[in-house]
């Protein structure tokens, strides 16, 4: 309710009371009011499949009436974690909307995606960052804090290095850590270096080594940790736009991934 008050310039009871008119109207609960429930109930889940078609072919109609159609092709870079989801649908629709428009999907480490946009090798990428970091033009799409957890099957022995698992040298994780985590004892060392997130999770749940994870990435079988590790920065989600892209079609799927996944406001830094 606070999101979509937010994104319609709303109070949050004047949404609440939309919502509950709209549920009188068709004679069935639309949203699910029991905690820890999913969020919409069968009824509502049946209506915002509608909805969403709904929208699309109202935005096809516009486009195709009123505008001059897209060109071109995009270079989208993004992260594993982003690659599905959300996201996937936005870019089904997308490519559907503008048939015209070629995009291509490269999944890479952050820190990999940053550099290729400073060089001009990507248009759009959707990467991770420490939230202090993030520039005035990124576009926000989530926050998050960061966790130290670990297996509970891991017994640390804090008279010797703590085991970490990091992602390969693109993982700003793994520079963080190896530069704050080693300013105070016992320090970490890398026991395995993997580019794939499924692949450390395994290692993780196997107990060989302790792991930095979002909040959403936590589930009940994880173990968190506090001492002796050092807390770490808050991370954003963001969506960047490459040096040099600024052609139309960049424009609007940048809109359209910011205003249906995140933030429609830039970042402010720090």
């Amino acid at each position: 309710m606070t999101r979509a008050a937010e994104r319609l310039a709303l109070s949050q009871s004047a949404v609440s009371h939309k919502v509950k008119r709209l549920e009188a109207g068709l004679g069935c609960d639309l949203l699910s009011r029991r905690a820890g429930a999913p969020l919409f109930t069968t009824e509502g889940e049946r209506l915002l499949r509608y909805a969403r078609r709904l929208v699309a072919l109202h935005d096809e109609a516009v486009l195709s009436l009123g505008q001059q159609p897209l060109t071109g092709q995009i270079r989208l870079g993004m992260t594993e974690d982003t690659s599905g989801g959300g996201l996937a649908r936005i870019l089904g629709r997308f490519t559907r909307r503008h048939p015209d428009v070629a995009v291509q999907t490269p999944v890479s480490q952050s820190l990999a995606i940053a550099a290729q946009l400073e060089h001009g090798e990507l248009d759009i990428g959707i990467l991770q960052l420490f939230a202090h970091r993030a520039r005035p033009s990124d576009r926000i799409l989530a926050r998050d804090s960061l966790h130290w957890v670990k297996s509970p099957d891991l017994r640390l022995d804090l008279s010797r290095q703590v085991p970490f698992l990091p992602f390969d040298d693109n993982c700003f994780y793994r520079h963080w850590t190896m530069e704050v985590g080693q300013s105070q004892p016992p320090g970490l060392a890398s026991v395995l270096t993997c580019p794939s997130g499924a692949g450390i999770l395994c290692a993780l749940h196997a107990g060989l080594g302790v792991r930095l994870l979002s909040t959403r990435q936590i589930t009940p079988e994880m173990e968190g940790l506090s001492e002796p590790l050092p807390p770490p920065p808050e991370v954003a989600q963001i969506v960047r736009i490459g040096s040099g892209a600024g052609a139309s079609a960049v424009r609007a799927l940048v809109d359209e991934i910011a205003t249906e996944l995140g933030q429609p406001t830039t970042a402010q830094a720090a």
